[in-house]
């Protein structure tokens, strides 16, 4: 099936309550990912960073598919024949959108609602956390047609998963579905997909009630230590304490308020109240 469709119609973007629901819009292509869209994605990513309005972001797909992963006709047979030139153009695109995804400056889930496959695993390692749909089918199916999960994909199965299933996910070529891919640890939950969007909405809502300087500064220290010596990170998360208690020391000092004189939460039963420091 040929669908015209502009460059802009690739991605989809709502914003509701706050979270920002984006949309990979290719259903008829299981939302592969072609130069069109990953220009889009960056664009779209470029106009959510800081709006005011938009606290989280979600990213799914439009139809039965999450992403199947790259275009073989748009983004590697259509480009490489323009060769190197082409081919590294197509590669900034696409590398481009998901590092910054990676450290994008609100929280961000993946939202896994069918196909999962070979590229897809790239912006699926960039989102923060990640909600699966029992019925989603995962795979890295490159060593099917001869060539290895490239691209970060063999990192990203490295990262998330243990060595041996990292090992069998990348030479069998076999497809596993989202209960397997919580067991391995590639989302953080799997559930029905009637449930999904319900659970991450869920999910969604108790980020916004977060501090967001604390949660920016959360997930980009989890990302850092990971290659990290523990002296190493102990030091590098001293001075990013240091760094965000002079940026934001009115959060800190409001949510220790609020606990240690107001006494009106817990710190590990929920969060303070985020409006009470906005409203003084």
């Amino acid at each position: 099936m040929n669908i015209e469709r502009t460059e802009e119609q690739t991605v989809l973007c709502t914003v509701e309550g706050r979270i920002a629901w984006v949309k990979f819009n290719r259903p008829e292509k299981r939302n592969a990912m072609s130069p069109q869209l990953n220009r889009q994605m960056m664009r779209v990513l470029d106009e959510l960073e800081f709006r005011e309005d938009v606290g989280v972001v979600v990213l799914s797909g439009e139809g039965s598919a999450w992403t199947a992963g790259m275009d073989l006709k748009e983004y590697f047979r259509e480009t490489e024949a323009t060769g190197l030139k082409g081919t590294r153009k197509a590669q900034r695109e696409s590398y481009g959108w998901w590092c910054r995804l990676r450290w994008f400056q609100k929280p961000t889930i993946a939202m896994v609602n069918g196909w999962c496959f070979g590229g897809g695993y790239g912006p699926l390692f960039a989102c923060d956390l990640a909600f699966a749909a029992d019925e989603a089918t995962f795979g890295l199916s490159e060593i099917n047609w001869g060539i290895l999960p490239g691209g970060g994909a063999s990192k990203v199965a490295v990262e998330l998963l243990s060595f041996r299933n990292a090992m069998y996910h990348a030479m069998m070529g076999e497809s596993i579905d989202g209960r397997t891919a919580a067991q391995w640890g590639l989302v953080n939950e799997s559930l029905p997909l009637e449930s999904l969007q319900e659970r991450v909405t869920q999910v969604a809502r108790v980020l916004l009630q977060k501090n967001p300087i604390a949660l920016k500064a959360t997930k980009d220290a989890i990302r850092r230590v990971q290659e990290m010596t523990y002296d190493n990170a102990e030091d590098y998360l001293v001075r990013v304490q240091e760094a965000a208690n002079s940026f934001d020391n009115e959060g800190r000092k409001e949510g220790m308020r609020q606990f240690l004189d107001d006494k009106t939460y817990k710190p590990g039963l929920g969060t303070y109240d985020l409006s009470k420091q906005e409203a003084r």
